[in-house]
């Protein structure tokens, strides 16, 4: 009999999966919670996966709650799911001196999809090098604030956060309110813009970026290198869209809200906007309670979490290059442009075809969980739909209903997380790795649509 060869696919969802199962074992161990207090199944399985799945949703006061054992336990389970089970993996073997094969290398291939094998394994180290660098740089502006509060546990605190906002994990050791004491803190709000951002941007953009600004040896008069590519343009300029965008409807509709931006000058008003705008990107941070934004804010802020952030980085969401892409594609079809052209370069069907694989099945998912969820928790509409769309984009961010969640709830909300991590499209993609060896074309079939 033919042994079947386990896919790429595969591979990541089992390797997410056996990751948030050992996370919540390690999490019930005595040593992993303070003296006095206890974690059932249900919490530990939630906040594993949670923090693999770089959420920030949480059952739990994590602060209150875990040891200083369950904490090392729950920021190994947020780097592991940050940097994802491939690069992960090859970084240990690297560490340990065993041989990449081939079909390692076609496995971070297919995880980043590149054309080429060449130079994946350094570029694999590469992305360790540069994560922990700019974790680095992180803890040590937070370390400003946290060090005089804490004493020597700021050093700590200073790591966790760093590491967690980098990874667009949101999860603190503040006592379940997030950065809202920090509303008006410089240092806290703007490292943490910045960890979002750059984590948010996607790795393939880091090289991108440093070939352009790096001049080319020999080349006369510091003269840069060749020009950044599509991609790399399309992330850079949606994310800066977005990122205004969210500030400039932030001010627009909460800047006399009493709650919210009120009571703030227009200095505070500004930055407070911006944070929400950025943490908005899967981050999950917050420096205002997500229960005290209007509706109007919290409808345009399910879009925003939806489209998440950018491929190949730790954010989730259906990614910003999908949605221009898709965009680009509504408008060909309404100027009757038989391609789909971007920056003056053709975008293969088969891309936009994966893209409109993507948000239908993220979509569809996160409606099926959300009527599952209303129907079990009979939970106020506009928590349970702002709560599923966090989940379902991996942002962490709550109105409140994660602490009042039933048993079920749980499961339904973690099961949200596992599947918005790990990408609906690769979830489609395991259900279906074996295709025909023939591809059968058919006539055309008539329909009218619109």
């Amino acid at each position: 009999m033919k042994k079947r060869k386990t896919t790429t696919t595969g591979i990541i969802m089992l390797g997410f999966l056996t990751g948030a199962l050992l996370g919540a074992l390690l999490l019930m161990l005595p040593v992993s919670v303070r003296d006095g207090q206890s974690i059932d199944i249900l919490d530990a399985l939630f906040v594993s996966t949670s923090s693999i799945c770089v959420t920030g949703l949480s059952t739990v006061n994590i602060g209150q709650t875990f040891s200083a054992f369950g904490q090392i336990v729950l920021l190994l389970l947020i780097q592991f799911g940050g940097l994802g089970i491939v690069t992960f993996t090859t970084i240990v073997l690297c560490l340990f001196r065993r041989r990449i094969t081939l079909s390692d290398r076609m496995l971070i291939q297919s995880a980043y999809n590149l054309d080429t094998l060449t130079g994946l394994v350094r570029m694999t180290m590469r992305i360790l090098k540069v994560t922990l660098i700019l974790e680095g740089i992180g803890a040590l502006c937070y370390s400003f604030v946290f060090i005089p509060e804490y004493g020597l546990a700021g050093i700590w605190y200073s790591i966790f956060h760093a590491v967690s906002a980098f990874c667009n994990a949101g999860i603190d050791l503040l006592g379940g309110n997030s950065f809202c004491a920090y509303a008006d803190n410089i240092i806290i709000n703007f490292t943490t813009i910045y960890l979002i951002i750059v984590s948010g941007l996607g790795f393939p953009v880091y090289w991108e970026v440093l070939r352009v600004l790096r001049p080319r040896r020999g080349a006369a008069d510091g003269a840069y290198s060749r020009k950044m590519s599509v991609h790399a343009k399309i992330v850079i300029w949606a994310t800066a869209f977005l990122v205004l965008a969210g500030t400039a409807m932030t001010l627009l509709f909460e800047f006399d809200n009493p709650q919210t931006l009120g009571p703030l000058g227009w200095p505070g008003k500004v930055m407070a906007s911006l944070f929400q705008s950025v943490t908005l990107r899967t981050a999950g941070f917050a420096t205002i309670p997500q229960e005290a934004f209007r509706p109007a804010s919290c409808l345009a802020y399910l879009i925003f979490m939806f489209i998440g952030g950018s491929p190949a980085g730790t954010a989730g969401g259906v990614k910003t290059v999908t949605v221009v892409l898709l965009l680009a594609s509504m408008f060909a079809n309404i100027k009757g442009r038989k391609d789909v052209n971007v920056l003056n370069r053709k975008i293969a069907d088969e891309t936009i075809r994966r893209c409109v694989a993507i948000v239908t099945f993220s979509f569809s998912v996160l409606v099926i969980l959300t009527i599952t969820l209303l129907a079990v928790q009979r939970s106020d509409f506009l928590d349970t739909i702002y709560e599923m769309t966090s989940a379902i984009a991996t942002v962490g961010l709550s109105r409140g209903l994660t602490g009042a969640l039933s048993p079920a709830g749980k499961l339904i909300v973690s099961l949200t997380m596992y599947l918005g991590r790990i990408g609906p499209i690769t979830l489609a993609l395991v259900f279906n790795s074996h295709t025909p060896a023939d591809d059968i074309s058919y006539t055309d079939g008539k329909v009218i649509i619109g």
